[in-house]
């Protein structure tokens, strides 16, 4: 096949065999994700009688499950790169991750073969939630590095290229709150899970479709020194597969003891999380002794680029918590059910994609590109402007403290405009400053992002339960923002009403979140010329 035959619209045809299996992948986990919390909340935690505790317990799963699912990426990434290559990771991956979904299908209303049926289901449900993070650190950086490995280096079509491919994982991720949230209200939440199950399936077969066809070449392929070379007596790839299965059992320990103490002070998910840390910055610390002076350099930027966008996620990954539950409790929804609008923002993403793509390419021939750390600054800015909608909303409740459904939709065009200024740009720009090799191990650094941005974003999120302190600052600049902001004079209401005092809770944790975003990206934009200056030409 020659390198005419093997382009599609301007790209590699490559590009869109892994926008469709990433695609799919996409659909089951945030048909999952758009069901989990309220899922735990409404039905599996309901023995939990303390309403406030219940929801306290479900954002600490969900913080450590989100948390893992972006923490693996760093081994899996690691592990593709130097041992079984990136295709047999992204089958293994998704694989897993399909076992993971069919499993949260499993539910028993009654004892089997003398097992206790709370037992059994919580069996099923940890051990699916382990599946799915340990598939996710094989599937996703891999995927990811296989996009960028389709562009030389230096070619324009690169930010163009993963921006459609970001379109991709939103076309997935708008399809599944909305077809596995109407099969969770409508039939039970387990046939949404298993929805979500079928699509990792179809992402799998495209992908064994993509690789029959031959469009993605060498890249990918096993290096050639491990396909032969043993490990313990066993073939290499077999070593590794053996290895993932062992990481099950210890994942769902990590998740269901989340918040078991092992230091004064410090529960389990936080130490893992400072261990991971230490552990990440040892290795490239060893990595840049070996590394050029502009390599180094433009490493220490993918750094900076990965902090400022854990700011970012830390706020914007409240959408599948405190977001979801103040929409259902708090907004009088038209057409969606409250784990539908998990759809919206993936929603504007489709629309908004391909013109933006666009944008960047007609901004670039015209010499008017924003630099990266720029538009990140912009991205950070307009997330927090999302959340000052989202807070404001509160000046127009009704009597049960419900808000009109337009300030949702508008707050997330913000925080989605906001997302394709950092996200796309950002996974681009790692592929382009990581030395060649250690492209995979930096995507997954890249990613490990979101695994500190979940356990932020989860103790955000307790911090609108009921019997949580510190919702409302002490009086000062703060509480004065709040009250401009939301209408509750002092951030407080003497009102009765359970909707009221919800809506008090989120929509002063809202205007708090959006103020510090601004903050951060009036320092992102101070810190521009020093990044630009590391990046050493890169744009």
């Amino acid at each position: 096949m020659t390198n005419q035959d093997n382009q599609l619209f301007g790209h590699p045809k490559g590009l869109f065999y892994l926008f469709f299996a990433e695609l799919w992948e996409r659909f089951s986990y945030y048909g999952m994700r758009a069901l989990l919390m309220l899922y735990m909340v409404n039905e599996f935690f309901t023995y939990i009688t303390d309403e406030a505790y219940r929801e306290e317990m479900s954002f600490g799963i969900f913080a450590a499950y989100g948390s893992l699912v972006y923490a693996t990426p760093v081994l899996g990434g690691m592990i593709a790169d130097k041992f079984i290559g990136f295709k047999k990771s992204i089958l293994l991956g998704g694989i897993l991750m399909a076992l993971g979904h069919f499993s949260m299908a499993f539910y028993f209303k009654s004892d089997v073969l003398g097992f206790e049926v709370s037992a059994i289901n919580h069996f099923f449900f940890y051990t699916a939630l382990a599946l799915l993070i340990v598939g996710n650190g094989f599937f996703k950086p891999n995927i990811s590095t296989m996009v960028g490995r389709l562009y030389p280096d230096g070619d324009d079509r690169r930010d163009s290229g993963f921006t459609i491919f970001y379109m991709g994982i939103n076309a997935g991720a708008f399809l599944a709150p909305l077809v596995c949230g109407w099969l969770g209200y409508a039939y039970g939440w387990h046939y949404g899970f298993g929805a979500a199950g079928i699509g990792m399936i179809a992402g799998l077969l495209v992908f064994m479709k993509g690789m029959n066809d031959g469009v993605f070449g060498d890249n990918g392929q096993q290096p050639a020194e491990y396909i032969e070379k043993k490990m313990y007596g066993m073939r290499t790839d077999y070593f590794f597969y053996l290895v993932a299965a062992l990481m099950v059992p210890i994942a769902a320990f990590l998740v269901k003891y989340n918040a078991l103490e092992v230091l004064e002070g410090m529960h389990l998910h936080s130490a893992l999380l400072s261990l991971l840390g230490v552990v990440i910055l040892g290795i490239l610390a060893k990595k840049m002794i070996e590394l050029s002076r502009m390599e180094v350099f433009r490493l220490l930027s993918v750094l900076v680029l990965t902090l400022l966008i854990t700011v970012f996620w830390s706020f914007f990954e409240l959408a599948g918590t405190a977001i979801t539950l103040f929409a259902e409790r708090n907004v009088n929804l038209t057409l969606l059910n409250a784990s539908q609008t998990n759809a919206i923002n993936p929603g504007y993403i489709i629309f908004l994609a391909i013109p933006f793509s666009m944008m960047w390419v007609y901004l670039s021939k015209t010499q008017r590109n924003p630099t990266t750390p720029n538009k990140f600054a912009l991205g950070i800015l307009q997330l927090g402007l999302g959340f000052l909608v989202f807070a404001m909303s509160a000046q127009y409740m009704d009597a049960a403290g419900r808000t009109p459904f337009m300030f949702l939709m508008i707050g997330y065009l913000l925080l989605t405009t906001g997302e394709l200024f950092i996200s796309p740009i950002g996974l681009s720009k790692v592929t382009e400053l990581s030395p060649k090799s250690m492209t995979a191990f930096m995507m997954g650094v890249y990613f490990l992002s979101s695994s500190y941005a979940h356990y932020i974003s989860g103790a955000i999120a307790k911090l609108t339960t009921s019997n949580e302190s510190g919702v409302i600052p002490e009086p000062g600049f703060m509480t004065t923002i709040i009250e401009k902001v939301t209408g509750f004079a002092g951030g407080y209401s003497e009102s009765s009403v359970e909707g009221v005092q919800s809506l008090v809770s989120y929509t002063s944790v809202f205007t708090q979140v959006g103020v510090v975003a601004i903050g951060m990206a009036i320092l992102a934009f101070i810190l521009s010329p020093v990044l630009k200056k590391w990046m050493h030409g890169v744009h």
